[in-house]
């Protein structure tokens, strides 16, 4: 150990180090400084970054034998205070470059040093240094970071006044449709914003901290689990296994329908019989210390029985695969879609073209910054108290309290912390009973965080698709008659909503398109590898994938444009979606109509600019996506007029980083336009189940519908509580006075019904729409792909927030790229971190994204409003592999396109 002095932010600190302790752990242990962020743990996500005698340095990976005697430390703390901003943290917020705010100190941190050393940067030139730093953001799509730290140059420059970068609402004082920065805005760009790890730096002295004992293997009967010298290790409180479980020890599946020939019991909290997938937990160390606790998880034996691993949908499928869940077959849930007439004839008549083909979308990683972490404690009522990053505060209670032992509300509350991304791994409880089990074993505080590892191997992953799509249409004309589809969902060993992601293959494929005739086999399967979870999207970037590729297969086989195959095709007046229903607005050929000239452009410039070393294409895709949960899905919300004349409003609209705290003000400022209040004036509480309603969880763009609609009808009645029979209306003292409520319950129910026989019905009543364009590079000589530009045409009903809507489809656009060309788990050692699962960094998602909107009002949206988050990708991953072909020729149909796939598939000469 040795004593050293930093100087931070200015400010000389004296500690007490070893030399391998590293310098991230200094600044927020012992320094207590926790705006620097530890993502991937690697120096891969440049989350840690700090300015270290003057150099952008990633602290994660800096130990302390590097850092010398006063060394100058420069954090997020020493660049701007709220009351004294930086104009990039200015620029930050007016931009909109703060969506979860988990990498944001690191970005803004690294962007201040480009500034010192080069105050006119141009937009490659903050693209590069980013790249070369190593900051990675999954929620932007980069382009408003890069937008951000342009308008801060020019403001420290003088070429542009600071005031140009604080929001102003227009002269009428709206905030929905406006571009007014969320209001957590903030404390992000401040690094105030404390999330589950931050917390862990503050809680009591008598916390215990966890670690789990995991299986290496992938499946395996558990014979025996010896924790004897684990439990000697120091600092170890106590060692937990299932025997030390209250409750059944399973979190349940909630299994959605009846025909799943599961129980949805399937899922241990501690294994206690058998290993499902590597990674499942068998024992929690609780210790006084991170460090302590997972040196003796790594002492914890087990005793195992090896036993097949099907790490696939095929192999889990064979004939003499074993049962993975003895008493449940492996197919356990097979939706069939049937509309209309029988295709068979419509295959079989020499009128039409047939084209078909197999596809496969892969074990996409969400790839969040922000590791899986959490936290727990008994209050003063006895109540378990467990605070995570769920986004389904009130689900994950019914799923995790009967194998806790506990009931839920009098016993259990659980509260979403701020949280650095989830992108839907946290629809699943993850680490929820794991903490529930240790503090209602030792009785203590609790504290859990995944490392990178941990993060991918032990949550769960967008599930495989394996689809083949066979249509046929008229030589003619080139009307669409008839599809036929087979689809196999890969849910890993874990049942929880793999019957309804296996139902949104009969909901979207060939969606946005007036097919007349489907008929399709589905089947969820299960398997060993990694469990499935709901990722963005869910289920729609999997079933769209096949028929938009196929499109362009069947545009060519008719010697049409793909365009024009499409256009013509779209939904029109008398059309229906794949499950029968009437579209809620005809709103396509206006989006067709929008992106024409823009594609003929491409096209042009991709002929004119293509070379014999690099091909250019221009490549397209439909996308169409239900926000909702399936049929009558219904939130609750509530409002209430506080003395001063503001306005609460709770809800449990969970935020991924997404932008609740926007969705809830402006759609709440919307309906309390009629007494006048300011934005200003209204206040939040979220996301607490012992003070917030049921909101559902946000998961299928659901939340600014269904909570937006629970909002509305909250503030619509306060508003008519509050009106005054001859005009005006009642202050707080008033309705007290005259014995008025002050507080309005709201719930909304969505007038749709769920998909009965044959996947026909009315599942949801809002939908999403996106017209995708990606114009792509192919080197010819390896097979990479660079994407230069994506075009999204959207239609997400009356736009809530340009701001946040511009941000969930620039972010929602990278990860579709990322989808296209780069990501996977599939490997469990060599896809265990950011890198080798392929994240995109700023070089991979091109500057220009070009957002164009077609807002037609949704019927039964709050003030015309649909959902946002799961559109935008659904859509870029079969554009860029259509706009692949086009350059080059090759066809793709097995995700990622990585360059070898790429080069493999190119004709050869």
């Amino acid at each position: 150990m040795e004593t050293k002095t930093l100087v931070v932010n200015g400010i000389p600190r004296q500690v007490l180090v070893d030399s391998d302790t590293l310098l991230v752990d200094v600044l927020r242990n012992q320094l207590q400084i926790t705006s620097v962020k530890v993502g991937c743990g690697q120096g891969q996500c440049g989350a840690c970054s700090v300015i270290l005698d003057g150099k952008v340095s990633r602290a994660c990976i800096v130990k302390m034998r590097r850092v010398p005697d006063q060394a100058q430390v420069t954090t997020l703390e020493g660049v701007g205070t709220p009351a004294n901003l930086h104009p990039l943290q200015e620029s930050w917020m007016f931009h909109g470059a703060a969506q979860c705010g988990f990498c944001t100190p690191g970005f803004i941190v690294s962007a201040k040093a480009l500034l010192d050393s080069n105050p006119a940067p141009s937009r490659e030139e903050v693209r590069d240094w980013f790249q070369k730093h190593h900051n990675i953001c999954r929620c932007t799509g980069y382009k408003p970071l890069v937008d951000a730290v342009m308008d801060a140059a020019a403001v420290m420059r003088g070429d542009k006044d600071i005031e140009e970068l604080r929001y102003k609402l227009p002269a009428d004082g709206r905030a929905f449709g406006s571009r007014l920065p969320r209001p957590s805005a903030l404390v992000k760009v401040t690094g105030l914003a404390e999330y589950g790890a931050d917390a862990a730096v503050h809680m009591p002295p008598d916390t215990l901290h966890l670690a789990l004992a995991q299986a290496k293997v992938s499946h395996a009967l558990i014979k025996g689990i010896d924790t004897s010298e684990a439990e000697k290790m120091p600092g170890v409180v106590r060692v937990l296994t299932h025997k030390d479980v209250k409750g059944k020890n399973r979190i349940t599946g909630l299994i959605t329908f009846a025909d799943n020939k599961g129980d949805g019991w399937d899922r241990p909290i501690l294994n206690d019989t058998k290993v499902f997938q590597y990674g499942d937990a068998l024992a929690i160390v609780c210790a006084d210390s991170e460090a302590h606790a997972r040196a003796a998880a790594d002492k914890v034996k087990f005793d195992l029985e090896l036993l097949p691993e099907y790490m696939s949908a095929p192999e889990a499928m064979a004939p003499d695969a074993i049962e993975i869940h003895p008493g449940t077959p492996n197919i356990y849930y097979e939706p069939h879609i049937e509309k209309g007439e029988d295709t068979k004839p419509f295959f079989d008549d020499p009128e039409n073209v047939v084209v078909e083909d197999s596809f496969y979308t892969q074990r996409q990683p969400h790839l969040n910054i922000e590791p899986d972490v959490g936290y727990g404690y008994l209050n003063e009522q006895g109540q378990l108290v467990i605070h995570s990053k769920s986004i389904g505060l009130h689900l994950h209670a019914l799923m995790i309290a009967p194998g806790l032992g506990v009931k839920f509300p009098e016993e259990l509350v659980m509260v979403q912390n701020t949280t650095g991304g989830t992108f839907g791994y946290k629809f699943s409880p993850t680490m929820e009973a794991l903490i529930g089990v240790a503090v209602l074993a030792t009785g203590r505080p609790c504290h859990l965080r995944y490392n990178y590892q941990q993060q991918q191997q032990y949550t769960g992953k967008r599930s495989p698709f394996w689809t083949k799509v066979r249509m046929a249409a008229n030589k003619k004309t080139g009307k669409i008659m008839a599809m036929e589809t087979d689809w196999t969902c890969d849910h890993g060993p874990y049942s929880e909503f793999g019957d309804l992601l296996t139902l949104r293959g009969a909901q979207f494929i060939g969606a946005g398109y007036g097919i007349p005739n489907i008929r399709g086999d589905g089947r969820t399967v299960a398997t060993n590898h990694a469990w499935g979870a709901a990722f963005r999207g869910y289920g729609g970037p999997e079933s769209e994938f096949p028929s938009e590729v196929l499109m362009d297969e069947l545009a060519e086989k008719l010697g049409m444009d793909p365009f024009d195959l499409r256009e013509l095709n779209c939904y029109k007046e008398g059309d229906t979606t794949p499950t029968g229903q009437k579209p809620e607005v005809m709103n396509l050929p206006t989006m067709f109509k929008a992106l024409r000239p823009k594609y003929e452009a491409a096209k042009a410039r991709a002929k004119a600019e293509s070379t014999d070393a690099v091909k250019r294409g221009v490549g397209l895709a439909l996308a169409v996506y239900g926000a909702g949960l399936d049929g009558p899905d219904s939130s609750e919300a509530w409002a209430e007029l506080n003395p001063d004349g503001s306005v609460t409003i709770g809800s449990s609209w969970e935020d991924h980083g997404q932008g609740a705290d926007s969705g809830a003000q402006c759609t709440a400022h919307e309906a309390l336009r009629p007494i006048g209040l300011p934005v200003e004036k209204i206040r939040l509480v979220m996301n607490d189940t012992s003070k917030t309603p049921n909101s559902g969880p946000a998961g299928g763009s659901r939340s600014q519908v269904m909570t937006g609609n629970a909002i509305r009808v909250a503030c619509e009645q306060l508003v008519e509580a509050m009106r005054k029979p001859d005009g005006g209306f009642y202050t707080y003292d008033e309705m007290k006075a005259e014995g008025r409520a002050v507080h309005q319950d709201g719930k909304w129910t969505a007038p749709a019904r769920d998909c009965g026989k044959n996947c026909q019905g009315e599942p949801f009543c809002c939908y999403m729409y996106g017209l995708f364009m990606a114009e792509v590079a192919v080197e010819v000589a390896t097979g990479k792909t660079q994407v230069e530009k994506m075009t999204m045409v959207a239609d997400i009903g009356k736009v809530v927030n340009r701001l946040i809507t511009d941000g969930q489809l620039y972010g929602g656009i990278a990860q579709g790229i990322g989808l296209a060309l780069t990501e996977d788990y599939e490997d469990i050692k060599k896809h265990s971190t950011m890198a080798g699962a392929g994240i995109p960094t700023i070089k991979d998602i091109p500057d220009d994204l070009e957002l164009i909107y077609v807002e037609t009002p949704r019927p039964d949206g709050p003030f015309g409003a649909s959902g946002t988050g799961e559109i935008p990708l659904c859509g870029p991953h079969p554009a860029i592999i259509n706009a692949i072909y086009n350059a080059c020729g090759a066809r793709v149909t097995h995700l990622p396109a990585y360059p070898e796939k790429v080069l493999a598939a190119m004709p050869k000469k």
